[in-house]
């Protein structure tokens, strides 16, 4: 099989699966390129709500194709970073499903998603230093965000490999599930995601990735969404709401 990125949508639920199952997930040039492109047309269908992003089989993402290293190294990063970035910017939730290990650029893009979601036994790591090579200054304020900058350092530091209950007490990970229930709990959880209002979910992410300029354009689409009104007439009604921003 080749390398690729495969999407399917089922109930609201866009899944992003890394397929390179020869060399653990690994992410080539041609996948960090795809993937933006990926992106663009989920961020703006109505039939989606929620965006997971695992790895094909026992691996989530072993990192970035070392054999593509040999590219020149700016092209090779910036291509990570345009595809880090653009998953970082998807205008709804999204979550890293992890199995097994999530090193290197995979630990990169599960960063990058709003969540992640880890079965007992992944390994997670953060291995420039292994290579010598300068992470990126974007990659690496977020990760100080989510884990602070102690964390971050020993991280960045050693590239030495995390377990998943580590990865959760520095903040790296939300919930650890025991083997086999990584895919039940994700499902539960999109679903509850997928109920929700879309409206506060895109502000609350703008809002909390350090955006200070958009209060008055939240504002105005709170103003116009619907979305308050049937959320309180839900609330009143006692019945399950009907949120329609975005749709």
């Amino acid at each position: 099989m080749e390398p690729q990125l495969s999407v399917s949508v089922v109930d609201e639920v866009a899944t992003v699966v890394i397929s390179n199952p020869a060399k653990r997930n690994a992410m080539t040039a041609a996948m960090w390129r795809s993937l933006p492109g990926l992106l663009a047309p989920l961020a703006t269908d109505p039939e989606v709500r929620v965006l997971v992003l695992t790895g094909q089989g026992e691996t989530f993402c072993a990192g970035a194709d070392i054999s593509t290293l040999r590219e020149p190294g700016d092209e090779q990063q910036s291509l990570a970073v345009r595809a880090e970035e653009a998953l970082a910017s998807f205008p709804k939730p999204t979550l890293a499903a992890v199995r097994g290990y999530c090193v290197g650029g995979g630990s990169q893009l599960a960063a990058a998603c709003d969540l992640r979601f880890a079965e007992e036994g992944a390994r997670f790591g953060v291995t420039p230093s292994k290579l010598g090579i300068v992470y990126p200054s974007s990659s690496t304020r977020r990760l100080a965000s989510l884990v602070g900058p102690s964390a971050a350092k020993y991280l960045l530091f050693s590239g030495e490999l995390i377990d998943a209950e580590r990865a959760l007490r520095t903040g790296l990970v939300d919930e650890v599930l025991p083997a086999g229930g990584l895919d039940k709990r994700v499902g539960e959880f999109t679903r509850v995601l997928a109920s929700r209002s879309l409206l506060t979910q895109a502000a609350a992410k703008e809002f909390a990735d350090g955006r200070t300029d958009r209060d008055a354009h939240w504002a105005e689409e709170a103003r116009g969404s619907g979305d308050t009104a049937e959320g309180v007439a839900a609330f009143l009604e006692r019945r399950a709401p009907r949120f329609t921003y975005g749709v």
